[in-house]
């Protein structure tokens, strides 16, 4: 077995991976060799700085395994890596305590003007009065986001003696209530939080998520830690929240450009800014390096795939045929879990009717699951980890499957429903005109529409008017339907209440907040929603 070490690992990670009858090649022994000696490599691992593409991979025959010792894996190419074979693993949680520990740091620094003083100390100054801080006892921690970060996060703040809510719509309250957190909707945390920290993925949902409606809803005086993504908040209305006292204190780790070369908030004396240094410790970087070695080593040695960002091994043939359902599922999922309220999810259950159960279900299974979870939660969803990380969240996932039940005009059909605190809904789509996914069904109701790119989804009354009222707002605000599909309850409507009625439109372009909520406000539609599906 030939391993090749093509960046600087500990020496506690090439201890794993010298196993009797190994070959360890190490970065001081490849001097410009790396394409020849990967000729014959069993293993290559990686940290971010080697690019891993076609061109690399070409001569590779023997390859079995990548593993980044980290959590993004941009410098990989996954499809040619795919498509030879080629597992690929990464390091996800490894740095979640050295990035817990950071937002401590950062919420101590705010509430005792920590980098104030040292710079006033170091300027020669003893300005006691002006430094008067707040203890964390007592005060109300909101973490939105309750991944592996946000799990320690929590940890560590109760030792403060803090209480906790959270906002994670993909954590049971199970889970949540085991470690001391009271889940809560976002408002809700936004009115009561003495201190936010954001612990979620940036996805087309969480972009700009703290912007400055969101801000307004905050209690005054909250202080905001960002040790995510920068793209996450909408830097000139924080600037704008900070200057007018709303928000009383940041403190930022991460930016939407980086490093900032014209930061708003560089000049600002109530920030605090560090520069992307959260998960970077001695102990987090031993701790990816024997991560990923030990994950090499039980590939290798037994097959097990821990981590994987690509696709399980199948044939090509086998490929070909999955891949449009895989498709489907993702974006059944993705759009299931944006008609959905923000409640805790607690189930999901997939039901396959037609050809499709004589296939590697798991893989359509983990497709529906990870376009749920990729909506908002940190770790990013695969098609190999989606399962295991709904069960790390307390989710409960039911299949079912009918190869002989009828699926009318479509080959197989694919449903999908989630369970949450409050309500459950169930959504079908099949594969139909050229390999398209298509949505077939919500909540009872029959609709036909595409499943792509920009969408509004709306439940009204079936009344006259709603399609004309629609239209007119959307063409108001230069707002382009490609699609509008519809469809209704069926039976004969009560003589006292209107037939509920569903709509899927698509758009050209995004559709912001507020042209959806000039929908909402016409009186026969109860509900609107937009919908972006990657």
């Amino acid at each position: 077995m030939k391993i090749v070490v093509a960046e600087k690992m500990s020496p506690s990670a090439l201890k794993v991976l010298r196993q009797p009858g190994w070959t360890v090649i190490t970065p001081d022994q490849l001097n410009g060799t790396l394409v020849e000696e990967l000729a014959a490599a069993d293993a290559l691992l990686v940290r971010s700085a080697v690019q891993v593409d076609a061109r690399l991979l070409a001569n590779a025959s023997r390859l079995r395994v990548i593993g980044r010792a980290g959590v993004g894996v941009d410098n990989i190419e996954l499809e040619p890596a795919t498509r030879k074979g080629i597992a690929v693993m990464n390091t996800p949680g490894a740095n979640a305590v050295a990035v817990a520990e950071h937002t401590m740091g950062l919420m101590l620094s705010m509430a005792r003007f920590i980098p104030r003083a040292d710079q006033q100390m170091h300027a020669g100054k003893w300005e006691k009065k002006s430094l008067q801080g707040t203890e964390l006892r007592g005060k109300t921690l909101g973490i939105v986001g309750l991944g592996k970060i946000g799990l320690e996060v929590a940890k560590r703040s109760r030792a403060f003696s803090m209480e906790i809510l959270a906002h994670d719509p993909f954590v049971s309250a199970a889970i949540a209530k085991e470690n001391g957190i009271r889940l809560a909707p976002l408002e809700e945390i936004y009115a009561a939080a003495d201190y936010l920290t954001l612990h979620v993925g940036l996805t087309p949902q969480t972009e700009n998520m703290i912007n400055a409606e969101s801000l307004k809803k905050m209690k005054r005086g909250v202080r905001l830690v960002n040790c995510a993504r920068g793209e996450l908040i909408d830097e000139a209305a924080l600037r704008a929240a900070l200057e007018e006292g709303t928000v009383a204190a940041a403190a930022l780790d991460v930016f939407a450009e980086e490093p900032p070369k014209h930061s708003p908030f560089a000049k600002m004396d109530n920030v605090v800014l560090t520069p992307h240094i959260a998960g970077s410790t001695a102990e987090a970087q031993e701790a990816v390096g024997q991560q990923i070695a030990l994950q090499v080593k039980e590939y290798l040695e037994q097959g097990v795939i821990q981590n994987a960002v690509n696709v399980p091994s199948v044939s090509h043939e086998e490929y070909l045929a999955l891949q449009p359902y895989v498709v489907l599922a993702e974006r059944l999922g993705s759009f299931l879990v944006q008609i959905s309220d923000d409640s805790s999810l607690e189930e999901i259950s997939i039901g396959y009717r037609g050809h499709i159960t004589e296939w590697k279900t798991e893989l359509i299974r983990n497709a529906a699951v990870k376009g749920i979870l990729n909506v908002a939660v940190e770790e990013k969803a695969n098609l190999v980890n989606a399962a295991s990380l709904a069960a790390e969240r307390g989710l409960r996932i039911n299949e079912e499957s009918k190869p002989r039940a009828s699926t009318g005009g479509a080959g197989s059909v694919l449903s999908l429903s989630i369970q949450t605190e409050n309500e459950r809904h169930m959504v079908k789509g099949a594969v139909l005109r050229e390999n398209t996914p298509r949505l077939l069904h919500v909540d009872g109701i029959d609709v036909e529409a595409p499943l792509e790119q920009n969408l509004i989804y709306m439940r009204n009354q079936d009344v006259p008017g709603v399609i004309g009222r629609v239209g007119t707002i959307l063409g108001k605000h230069g707002i382009n339907i490609a699609n509008f599909s519809l469809g209704r309850r069926a039976g004969a409507p009560s003589p006292a209440l209107a037939r509920q009625a569903i709509a899927v439109v698509q758009v050209d372009g995004t559709v912001p907040e507020a042209v959806v909520g000039e929908l909402r406000k016409v009186p026969a539609i109860e509900q609107a929603k937009s919908v972006r599906l990657n």
